[in-house]
């Protein structure tokens, strides 16, 4: 299995907004959509991205920004232009007075912009929620994460500017599934790269010893995994096992377990209309109620309550 294809379902873009931005200079654009994820691309021209409290970074064209939410930040000309456009959550645009820009800005299909061959054009794409998975690979982000074009080499750029373009039946799902190749081929560079900090058990998935381990939890949740199988299938003692799992993971492993199974259930009840007895055999719990006691001790409230609220 995948593990970071797997990790990455729990983050699928589901009706993503998808948007192509061609602006002139001096323009800049302050992001307050409280989204989890963005991407966001450089086409044509070039322009800067500003984390509040952070370091701005250049983007020229191929580069690729990742933006780990909920925090705001600017896309702008250069890094002191004042911003003369905020976008809102449900990406509701206004001047800084809010005056109402959607539609006044809107330049046809999927773009936005001062004029259609504005001297820069991006392409972002957000995300509207995370899910449970996909929330604990995003913490493992820092705020801003930029990939140049020679380091990152994402064929899947301009054909995804190529699709924004079309309006055929379906259409959007194909976008979807665009930004989430993006979204994966981005965060593998990123990892794979000096100084990338991904998840500990991202890193241990190459251990001759855990990576076995960590696959068998994330592919079979609902096996009644415990200490000593997992030993075994490292082919060491049940302390060596558990001493080396914690020192990579940064968790002891049935911690890992029920995490993992916790977030499963959490995405379920999000996502399907399955009874809690149908999520409580699908990630390894035996009866609703002790699934309902474990996800209410770690996440602090009901599954019932969550799903609700989700």
């Amino acid at each position: 299995m995948d593990v970071l294809a797997e990790v990455l379902r729990g983050l699928r873009a589901r009706d993503a907004f998808l948007l192509r931005t061609v602006m002139d200079p001096p323009w800049s654009i302050r992001v307050c959509d409280a989204a989890p994820l963005s991407v966001t691309t450089v086409v044509r021209g070039a322009a800067w991205v500003v984390p509040d409290g952070g370091t701005p970074a250049p983007l020229h064209p191929g580069d690729v920004a990742v933006l780990r939410g909920p925090d705001p930040y600017t896309v702008a000309d250069r890094p002191e232009t004042p911003p003369q456009v905020v976008i809102h959550p449900g990406q509701r645009c206004t001047t800084l007075g809010g005056q109402e820009l959607t539609d006044s800005m809107t330049l046809g299909l999927r773009t936005w912009g001062t004029r259609p061959d504005g001297a820069a054009a991006l392409l972002t794409g957000t995300y509207a929620s995370s899910g449970a998975v996909g929330a604990g690979l995003l913490a493992a982000l820092p705020p801003l994460v930029v990939l140049t074009a020679d380091e990152a080499d994402l064929p899947v750029v301009p054909l995804l500017a190529a699709e924004l373009d079309r309006a055929e039946p379906g259409q959007e799902a194909v976008l979807d599934r665009l930004l989430d190749l993006l979204v994966i081929a981005a965060l593998r560079t990123w990892f794979a790269r000096p100084g990338g900090r991904p998840p500990g058990w991202y890193r241990a998935y190459a251990d001759p010893v855990i990576g076995p381990a960590v696959r068998l939890v994330q592919g079979d949740p609902a096996h009644p995994w415990t200490v000593a199988g997992l030993a075994a299938a490292g082919g060491v003692s049940r302390a060596a096992f558990a001493r080396r799992f914690t020192d990579l993971v940064g968790e002891p492993p049935m911690a890992f377990v029920t995490g993992w199974r916790l977030a499963l259930a959490a995405d379920l009840l999000r996502d399907t209309e399955l009874t809690l007895a149908a999520v409580a055999r699908r990630v390894g719990y035996g009866t609703p109620f002790a699934l309902s006691t474990a996800f209410k001790r770690v996440r602090g409230i009901s599954p019932h309550e969550y799903r609700a609220t989700a």
